[in-house]
């Protein structure tokens, strides 16, 4: 998907890290980067509100269900060993 204009960052790129930035998971100045690529590609900018819409409906339908803490554990622990294996990854390949 692209407007067919040069971007700073691509619009592949934005895509990618839409649900980051949906989530408030990106650092100010990747915030900056993609808030200025919607402002300028309509195309990413229809697909971000798609994606913002899917997300508020979902939470307002499934967001107070509570999650059983046998599914928390789990995928808590999943979390932690894929973090401890991206640790060791980096560690070897320096």
């Amino acid at each position: 998907m692209s407007c067919g204009k040069p971007h700073e960052v691509p619009c592949s790129e934005v895509l990618a890290r839409v649900y980051s930035y949906l989530d408030g998971e990106i650092e100010d100045a990747g915030c900056s980067e993609i808030q200025m690529h919607l402002e300028e590609c309509g195309p990413c900018l229809r697909e971000y509100g798609l994606e913002e819409a899917v997300k508020r409906l979902v939470h307002r339908h499934c967001g107070s269900d509570p999650v059983p803490t046998e599914l928390r554990t789990k995928v808590l622990s999943r979390i932690h060993a894929v973090r401890v294996e991206l640790e060791v990854t980096e560690f070897h390949a320096e």
